[in-house]
């Protein structure tokens, strides 16, 4: 594990990743969900793609990576793109799981891997509709302490610059930044997602025009077991864009 620190809105953000395959010459990133981190992604995809310098990050607020400043998505494809500065990395291929999907977008990689991205706005249960609600009544009394009986499971135990960025980024629709990327787009979609339901995933291949998509089993973590065949897909696709 490693440690590059940046300056971002006059804040000092520290960034911690790790390499595998360092001397390959194509670069991978790879960007993991909301309340993940590199390990799990790196405990996926490092036995695999022997060919791609694999570069695993903790996004900003996640691992061992530092936030003390309230993000939106765009700020956060910012400093990761930074960073790649910093480390000399190219935008051959990202990888980006869940939340991780939507900064992957931003970055306009060659090749952009989705696995169960977010992105496509998902309306909510009435249920959660009415929690919200409540919870904003129960604010303007001044009982905002309260917030843990209402937030997302998500949410809970964030510190304060994180739970607003949460609250930045968690119903954003990106079905525009979609049909604008102009790469080649690999999607990877579990039958059995809740938390990106598969119907997102296929309006996000019907958006991007230069894309395919694969259905595997299981939920929103299929690629933990399917990790294998995924990464045969990511080296097909990358394979498809050489010599354009």
């Amino acid at each position: 594990m490693a440690v590059k620190s940046l300056q971002y809105k006059q804040n000092t953000f520290d960034i911690s990743y790790e390499v595998v395959n360092p001397e390959a010459k194509v670069d991978l990133i790879v960007l993991h969900g909301w309340g993940s981190n590199k390990n799990l992604m790196k405990q996926s995809f490092a036995p695999h793609m022997r060919g791609f310098r694999h570069i695993y990050i903790d996004l900003p607020g996640f691992g061992k990576s530092t936030c003390c400043l309230a993000l939106t998505t765009a700020d956060i494809a910012r400093i990761v793109e930074m960073f790649m500065v910093l480390i000399n990395a190219s935008k051959d291929v990202i990888l980006g799981h869940s939340f991780g999907g939507k900064v992957a977008l931003l970055l306009d990689p060659k090749v952009l891997v989705l696995v169960a991205s977010a992105g496509i706005y998902i309306n909510k249960p009435i249920k959660i509709k009415l929690k919200i609600a409540l919870f904003k009544l129960v604010k303007i009394f001044g009982f905002a302490k309260l917030r843990s009986f209402f937030v997302a499971k998500d949410a809970q135990k964030l510190s304060e610059p994180m739970y607003q960025t949460f609250k930045n980024v968690v119903d954003e629709n990106f079905s525009d930044k979609f049909a604008d990327y102009a790469g080649k787009a690999l999607i990877c979609w579990g039958r059995e997602d809740t938390a990106t339901p598969l119907f997102a995933g296929e309006k996000i291949h019907s958006l991007i025009k230069d894309s395919r998509m694969k259905v595997y089993d299981g939920d929103h973590y299929f690629f933990l077991k399917q990790s294998g065949v995924v990464a045969k897909e990511v080296e097909s696709t990358f394979l498809e864009t050489l010599g354009n």
